[in-house]
């Protein structure tokens, strides 16, 4: 059902939320060096304010996503867009890591307002809007992600740290104010009861996985915290799958999530979102680099923020092309296009890594490539799964987004502390992270190539109708 008679408005207000989630992940991330010293923490604990948003995020975002499908989309979205202006306030109005810890858990909740807006898109949409928006949508995690650092390395340069955090609410509250003005409630429900069971079950399998990944290089990846938290991922997995099985109305349908179309784009997500992150990350550190390393270019951390902001708007340009490429292509062709030009782009980052100028351009190839990815991902999966699952199903695949960055954060992070000299990391140690970064991109398309390809107009007509593949 399509009810909706001024779309642009309902586009916007959605994609301004994605955007501000996205934005409110990386805020941080400038901020870490300081930290220690601004709230008398460790460097050790005050990591922890990037780790509990991925936590949140990974825990919150298949949760919502099915409270949305059952109880009413906009509704849960409505309170999501909330919990991210509470955090952003209790981290506005302290300086306690405690209370930070808290603002940054509720912010990470908010992940789930992609997929939430993707399927309310999918509802309400006249039908020639639908499969661009849902692209524009699912970019604004790569756009927001890209367009975060640049912006907080601003700000933190010209006014107090805490002004991140009152325009983070400032912005939440006018992204609440937009979607209660101009966004539908979709009529569309899953019947049957909330899986308790099963949300506990995901949600201790995602914390005892995620935590030690986050935190493995800090505590050591054979000390006894981090086999016994991985040991009890591993444990619970069978008990929870058996319960999904079983389920009537599961918390994931294991059966529908085990289909090759769903099955390789939720993986395909995963390697994309590692060689995205690996791209932010690597380039806001490599730049800052003193010269005394032989290959740093001593530049500041505005600097850094700022070889990131092509890229952004580079996604900004490239979500409506790729639309365009999957209505007359097909949205694998779209994806497989999209990590071959990520895979181009560490390529290019290999023998260009001590030039500012190629740094940028290497790092835009790779936003691009991002982009056009993130924008066929929901399609994939839309066309594989019934109408009502389609919240809680691009909640997954944002979630396997989310696990891509965490595993990819840990990775960089052991790979720049284990190749190291007197003055930090070697550049051998970023081209290790670019070379990764490339592989994943090349399994990502290797991936993309085994997604059962339907003709592009079975997509649309499947994406419009909920028809399940």
């Amino acid at each position: 059902m399509r009810t909706a008679r001024r779309p642009r408005p309902i586009v916007t207000a959605l994609a301004s939320c994605g955007v501000l989630t996205a934005v409110m992940q990386t805020i941080v991330v400038p901020l870490l060096p300081r930290l220690p010293a601004l709230t008398g923490g460790t460097p050790t604990d005050v990591s922890w304010l990037l780790t509990v948003t991925l936590l949140a995020g990974a825990v919150f975002t298949p949760l919502l996503g099915r409270a949305g499908d059952m109880y009413g989309k906009r509704r849960v979205l409505v309170l999501a867009l909330g919990s991210m202006i509470t955090g952003s306030v209790l981290c506005a109005i302290s300086s306690s890591l405690a209370v930070l810890l808290v603002g940054r858990g509720l912010q990470g909740a908010a992940l789930a307002v992609v997929p939430l807006g993707i399927s309310i898109l999918r509802d309400e949409l006249p039908r020639e809007r639908v499969v661009p928006a849902i692209a524009m949508m699912s970019a604004t995690l790569g756009v927001g992600a890209a367009l975060g650092i640049p912006l907080a390395t601003l700000v933190v340069e010209h006014a107090d740290w805490h002004t991140l955090f009152w325009l983070c609410a400032a912005l939440g509250v006018a992204a609440l104010t937009a979607v209660v003005l101009v966004v539908p409630e979709s009529p569309l429900r899953t019947n049957g009861r909330f899986d308790i069971v099963g949300a506990l079950g995901l949600s201790a399998f995602l914390v005892c996985l995620l935590v030690p990944v986050s935190k493995g290089s800090a505590w050591g990846w054979g000390s006894p915290a981090t086999l016994s938290f991985l040991a009890a991922a591993v444990l619970i997995v069978p008990l929870w799958a058996v319960h999904q099985l079983r389920a009537s109305t599961p918390m994931v349908d294991l059966r529908v999530s085990a289909r090759p179309a769903v099955l390789f784009t939720n993986l395909a997500a995963l390697l994309v979102g590692f060689s995205f992150y690996a791209n932010s990350l690597a380039t806001a550190q490599l730049v800052q680099e003193p010269v005394s390393t032989g290959y740093g270019l001593g530049a500041s951390i505005v600097v850094s923020g700022l070889c990131l902001l092509p890229g952004g708007i580079a996604m900004v340009l490239l979500s409506p092309l790729s639309a365009r490429m999957s209505a007359a292509r097909g949205p694998r062709f779209t994806l497989a296009v999209a990590t071959g030009v990520m895979a181009i782009g560490y390529t290019v980052r290999l023998f260009t890594s001590e030039s500012l100028t190629a740094i940028v351009i290497g790092a835009t190839v790779v936003a691009a490539g991002t982009a056009v990815a993130y924008s066929a991902l929901p399609a994939l999966i839309m066309h594989a799964v019934p109408v009502t699952e389609t919240a809680a199903a691009n909640g997954l695949n944002t979630l396997m987004r989310s696990i891509g960055q965490a595993v990819c954060s840990a990775v960089v992070a052991t790979v720049l502390a284990t190749l190291v000299t007197a003055q930090g990391p070697t550049l051998g140690a970023y081209l290790v992270v670019f070379v990764i970064a490339g592989a994943c991109a090349l399994a990502a398309l290797g991936l993309t190539l085994l997604i059962p390809s339907p003709r592009p107009a079975q997509v649309e007509e499947r994406v419009l109708t909920g028809a399940a593949a």
